[in-house]
């Protein structure tokens, strides 16, 4: 059914419950996976109390942080990581032609997202312009 799984992470309750999901797919299928987090570039710090470079900084040992977490979940599965700097339905939906995944798996709504909507304006676009399955979990 499925030759690949992609997951987009970014460390929130529902991103951990796809990453769960994603790690079983690819074990079920015995096939690769793929993992992504995307550094939000539409929020850039244009203040003179944070420091961009400082601000970039966490962003991205967040990010590795996250990554290095699904990979040790991810033991004995063949994986491949990246980070991406974008906007971050645009990121997921490229990287997932690149590598030709078969699925996305992705939380229904991540860190910056209202609590109360059904799902996050990144995971609807991901849904609405995939050219591909996308699964999306929720931590319920």
């Amino acid at each position: 059914m499925y030759d690949s799984v992609l997951v987009a992470t970014d460390g929130s309750d529902t991103a951990t419950a796809a990453v769960d999901h994603a790690i079983t797919l690819a074990s079920q299928f015995d096939v690769p996976l793929y993992g992504i987090v995307v550094l939000e570039s539409r929020t850039e710090y244009d203040n003179a109390i944070v420091d961009p470079e400082e601000a970039d900084r966490r962003r991205r040992q967040r990010a590795e942080s996250v990554l290095a977490d699904l990979e040790a979940a991810a033991d004995g599965l063949a994986l491949e990581t990246t980070i991406r700097t974008g906007v971050p339905h645009e990121e997921i939906l490229a990287y997932a032609a690149e590598q030709d995944a078969d699925v996305i798996v992705i939380g229904s709504r991540g860190r910056s997202s209202f609590k109360g909507a059904l799902l996050g304006s990144t995971v609807d676009a991901v849904v609405r312009q995939a050219a591909r399955p996308v699964l999306v979990v929720d931590d319920n």
